[in-house]
């Protein structure tokens, strides 16, 4: 049974592509017709490619693996941001930074600078600061949350990437493909499909049309991690849950975290000691 239907992806707008003279040649196969000096995209291709991504995303979600949605352009940021969270995956919406991937550990640093200042904020280390000092941090903070927030859960690289427009997102899809990093894509006539694996072929430009694409993928995936979560409650149910495995690696990981965390915030009450010392 297909996720969606010719009729739906009418509906949507999914089959208008771009002018004549903006195409890119590598799309051919998923045109079907011109008509006013506009391509018009096969729907019936689009329905097969959004059923083969969806399995695909299933699989990797059944697996607990992370899926990265990409969307920077406006009319697919607040589509994007929602579906990404009702499943839970992590998002990109505001602007790709580069290096996000291939330069993944120094993203991380700025991610965990963001809950260090949550940190030292809670237990009251910054109320012993001037208004202004308090100010910047603040401000510091607000910047990372609005680029890094929505990736805060991201702690290893993630399995695979869903980007809106592959031609727009261009540097996001190097960098997975430099990684080896599968790319799911919603790909116009105006962009080049040769560097995403699942290509899916379709309106990039139309809310609409991203809504209908996003809706069968993400659905995709909640049955992923449904049947996951319904497999670990059989395994537990059988005893068959792995007692205690990974828990001494476990321990000396958390462990480890602890003591990176005491080592920085040490630091930054020294920082911060020494530029009052200054003023």
């Amino acid at each position: 049974m297909s996720r969606t239907n010719f009729d739906t992806l009418l509906e949507a707008g999914c089959h208008f592509g771009h002018l004549k003279r903006k195409w890119n040649p590598a799309m051919a196969p998923y045109i079907f017709m011109e008509r006013n000096g506009i391509h018009i995209i096969d729907l019936n291709k689009t329905v097969a490619k959004i059923d083969e991504a969806a399995e695909a995303l299933k699989q990797i979600a059944k697996s607990g693996k992370k899926v990265l949605f990409v969307a920077t352009k406006k009319q697919a940021k607040q589509v994007v941001a929602d579906k990404a969270a009702s499943v839970n995956m992590p998002y990109v919406i505001e602007r790709w930074p580069g290096g996000m991937l291939t330069n993944f550990p120094t993203i991380r640093k700025a991610v965990k600078k963001m809950a260090t200042i949550d940190k030292l904020t809670n237990d009251g280390t910054y109320s012993n600061l001037s208004k202004r000092e308090i100010l910047q941090i603040s401000r510091q903070r607000a910047k990372l949350d609005k680029t890094l927030g929505s990736i805060a859960d991201l702690t290893r690289l993630p399995s695979a990437l869903f980007v809106v427009d592959v031609m727009k997102e261009n540097i996001a899809v190097r960098e997975a493909n430099r990684l080896g990093i599968p790319v799911f894509g919603i790909v116009d006539t105006n962009s080049d499909p040769t560097n995403v694996d699942f290509v899916i072929p379709a309106n990039d430009d139309a809310t609409k049309s991203i809504e209908v694409i996003l809706d069968a993928c993400c659905a995709a995936m909640q049955e992923g991690l449904e049947e996951r979560k319904a497999e670990k409650i059989d395994m537990e149910a059988a005893g068959e849950a792995p007692a205690n495995k990974g828990g001494k690696k476990k321990a000396a990981k958390a462990r480890l975290d602890k003591s990176d965390e005491e080592a920085i915030n040490a630091s930054k009450a020294a920082a911060f000691m020494k530029e009052d010392e200054e003023a």
